[in-house]
Order: structure tokens, then sequence, then C-alpha cells
């Protein structure tokens, strides 16, 4: 492939973009998403770390949750408050729409329920197709994640919405939610698929009427209080009863988010998206190869690709 952005066109774009320029920014994720990106994609991380961008205090937050529950019309809140309340800080959202079986596009590309400032440097949006992935989350999510954690102290992630096989939005996220509505039926058939013990934490939104949103809080809260055998001080995570509608819960909500740190290890997450990517891409033949690497977390995930198609190659020859 031929990098389309190199030298000084690159380094003027990730400059750009560290300034809360929207299109440079767009133009990065986009030449992230192409098929062919990797060697744009090595060149572009070289950059950003030698330029001092490293992502690691950057906070990642996984919204997932049944369609309907109101992920974005939330998301859309929580940005309104978040403008007002955190003027020192910047915040990205990483939406994951129903991808077209004729195109492969995003269904629900203009998000027209999630409404956000034009001009505002501080906010910056992209909506991403799930590329018909069952994990909520498409091929390309990881490396646009990546990419704005340099720029953002907060990176939201919002998932399709395909129910019970959307969890992998925790592997890369350091808080995830679970976003379910009052008296919707969520709490017996997320318990059975066992996604009861993915989240951090809880939000019952659409929280409108009080008398519902209390039942319904209860019932959540006694569904969950088998998780005290396995969370650290015997606990249920917490739960926010939000409404988009009445304003409540938001600026709880923000404030318990803006609270929290990074938890993830960066480097061990590489590790655990190559895996993925791997097992993807070449099953468990390509696992069997890159078991034999014995990888380690001091290299890039750029590094670890060259290694691994480098002994696959070896392979056949």
């Amino acid at each position: 492939m031929t990098v389309r952005f190199a030298g000084n066109e690159l380094k003027e774009l990730i400059s750009e973009a560290a300034q809360g320029e929207k299109y440079p920014l767009a133009k990065l994720i986009s030449e992230l998403e192409r098929p062919d990106s990797f060697e744009f994609r090595k060149l572009l991380f070289q950059e950003l770390q030698n330029a001092g961008f490293t992502g690691e205090r950057s906070l990642t937050i996984g919204f997932t949750g049944t369609p309907g529950a109101g992920k974005s019309s939330l998301l859309g809140e929580i940005s309104t408050s978040f403008l007002n309340t955190a003027a020192d800080k910047k915040m990205a959202v990483v939406a994951i729409d129903p991808s077209s079986h004729i195109s492969g596009g995003s269904l629900l590309g203009d998000r027209t329920r999630l409404s956000l400032p034009t001009r505002e440097r501080r906010i910056f949006f992209r909506s991403q197709p799930s590329q018909l992935e069952l994990g909520g989350l498409n091929p390309y999510t990881y490396h646009v994640i990546r990419l704005l954690r340099c720029f953002f102290d907060l990176v939201f992630v919002e998932t399709v919405g395909i129910g019970q096989n959307e969890i992998e939005v925790s592997k890369l996220s350091d808080l995830s939610f679970l976003v379910m509505v009052p008296l919707g039926g969520d709490q017996i058939q997320f318990m059975k698929s066992g996604i009861m013990e993915v989240p951090n934490a809880f939000i019952l939104n659409k929280c409108d009427e009080e008398s519902l949103a209390r039942a319904s809080y209860h019932t959540l809260s006694t569904t969950l209080e088998f998780l005290k055998d396995i969370n650290p001080g015997g606990s249920i995570p917490p739960i926010f009863l939000t409404s988009v509608k009445t304003k409540k819960g938001i600026t709880e909500l923000l404030d318990f988010i803006l609270s929290q740190r990074p938890v993830i290890n960066r480097k061990s997450e590489t590790i655990l998206q190559l895996n993925k990517w791997v097992k993807s891409e070449y099953g468990n033949f390509g696992l069997s190869v890159l078991g034999e690497l014995q990888i380690s977390e001091t290299k890039s995930f750029e590094d670890w690709e060259i290694l691994f198609k480098t002994e696959i190659a070896k392979k056949f020859k």
C-alpha cells in the first residue's frame, strides 16, 4: 500500500487533531479504517509515540445494552453536561451502528437522536458500521480507540445494541456500563446469558416515572446479589437511575465517570487484541503459530503483526 499521508503532512494532521480540529482527525480515522491500512497504521502510531502521545491517561468507557435502551440519547445528555462541568477535559464518542447487508455501511450513521455542538473542539463524534460482527465492535474499532486515546481524556464506545453477544466492549474499556430500561424484562434475559458479570456498573435509563424506576431498581439489585461472592469487598456494582427527559441522574453519572482512572494495562490489552485478530483472520492454526512466538508486552501491535505474518509465511514455504 502507498501511504497517503507521510512525513510533514502526517505530523501536521496529528498536530491539528491534537488541537481539537475535527477534519484532520476524521481523515486519520478514515485512513485507519481502510482494509489495507497496515503501513499507514504503523507509521501513524510511531509518529504519535515520537510526539509523546501515548494515551496512557485516557479513560475508555463502554456503553452496551439492548436496542431501545436510550444509549445514544443518554450519551448526548452526558456530552452536554460534560461541556458545562469539565472545562479542562476533552471527550470522544465512537458509536457502532448496525451494518447494511448490502453495502456494509452504517444504517444509523446520521445518529439523529444524538445532538452535539458541531464547532465544539472538546467533543468529537465518530460513527462506525459494525460490519456484522457479533461482538458489537468492528475489526478497526480497537485502532480507532487507540488513536482517540492520544487526544481525549474520555473515550466513550457505544455498541450496536445486539443484546447477549455484546460483551466485547468490556475488553477495551476501563469502565463498562450495561444500559437497561425499567421493567423491560432485561434483568432476566441478561442473567440467563451471564452478561451480568461483565459490566462495572449498571444504568436504568428512561426512569421518567419514579415508582416504576424504584421497582426496577430493587429487582435489579436483588438480581445482582450473586455478585457479592465474586466482587472485592462483597458489594454489588453501582446502579444509576437516569432520565434524559427529566435530566435525572445525569450529573451523578458523569461525576462517577470523571472520578475513575484507567485500569486496563495497555500492553496486556495489545496482546489480547492481537490474539483476537489472529483468531479472526487465521483461526486456531494462527493461534498455534502465535503461541510459538512467545509474545511478551514489550512490542507494539504492529511489530507483533509483522513478526506473526513473517512466521506464517515461513509455514507455507
